[in-house]
């Protein structure tokens, strides 16, 4: 089952993707579950927003594909290697990346992301599935030239509109079969399979829940393949994931004011 967020007239609502409608649902499905009103809208009418807002945060896991490590002259991690984007980096399909003037270097990083169902604190490998509400689009987009320099990588990931999501979340993806592919103005330049992580999803969210609790809504970004690169102003950047749906996003420069 695939569901999106939705803006149509002055609402904002939740539907799941039936062809080309959007079958209209009570409520946010994470906390109402899958009641709907029996209403069906084109999905020609509706603009698709972020399929969440994260609650609280994304976590992103650095280097979870080998050759990904090695096109940045990185070794591959002993362990999961996390860090933390902020919810006010969240866009949806269709927004702009804005590049903003502090850099010179931004870059895509397509990925699969986890989106989180449940409260979920001490998870085990046996049980931490459970607490995944599905699968959706990202892009964790980096400002590559700061993140070199800073220790730190909260400013170089942080950046508002730098953390697209969408179309739609995936309720029940077969996760080891889960396909990336990354387009920048048509040109392919990702493609790559969740079984080429390093560390799969309930190794991951057994290693992020032994040290924060993730709470409905919370996103986590299962790293990105190799091929990462920049993103020039009037680009457009596609990730996919098939079955899942097709993140496109415009990329601006940043308006200079004053």
């Amino acid at each position: 089952m695939r569901v999106a967020r939705f803006a149509h007239g002055e609402r904002i609502g939740y539907g799941v993707v039936d062809d080309d409608a959007l079958v209209v649902l009570v409520g946010d499905p994470i906390v109402a579950g899958f009641d709907t009103t029996g209403e069906r809208v084109p999905l020609a009418d509706a603009r698709l927003l972020a399929p969440v807002i994260p609650r609280s945060k994304v976590v992103a896991v650095g280097r979870n594909y080998a050759k990904h490590a090695a096109e940045l002259g990185n070794e591959v991690p002993s362990e999961p290697l996390v860090f933390l984007k902020p919810n006010t980096s969240v866009i949806g399909p269709n927004d702009a990346i804005v590049l903003p003037p502090e850099s010179t270097d931004v870059h895509f990083e397509g990925e699969i992301a986890l989106v989180i169902g449940r409260v979920a604190r001490r998870l085990t490998r046996a049980n931490a599935m459970h607490a995944v509400f599905g699968v959706t689009v990202a892009n964790d987009v980096t400002a590559r030239d700061l993140q070199r320099r800073e220790q730190q990588w909260a400013r170089a990931k942080g950046f508002d509109t730098f953390c697209p999501l969408g179309p739609a979340i995936e309720t029940e993806p077969d996760y080891d079969a889960l396909r990336l592919i990354t387009r920048v103005d048509g040109d392919v330049r990702q493609d790559g399979v969740s079984s080429d992580w390093i560390f799969d999803a309930p190794t991951v969210l057994e290693w992020i829940t032994a040290s924060m609790t993730l709470l409905p809504g919370d996103v986590v970004l299962m790293g990105t393949p190799e091929g990462v690169g920049p993103l020039r102003a009037g680009e457009t950047v596609e990730v996919e994931v098939p079955g899942v749906g097709t993140l496109r996003n415009p990329v601006v420069a940043q308006a200079v004011t004053g």
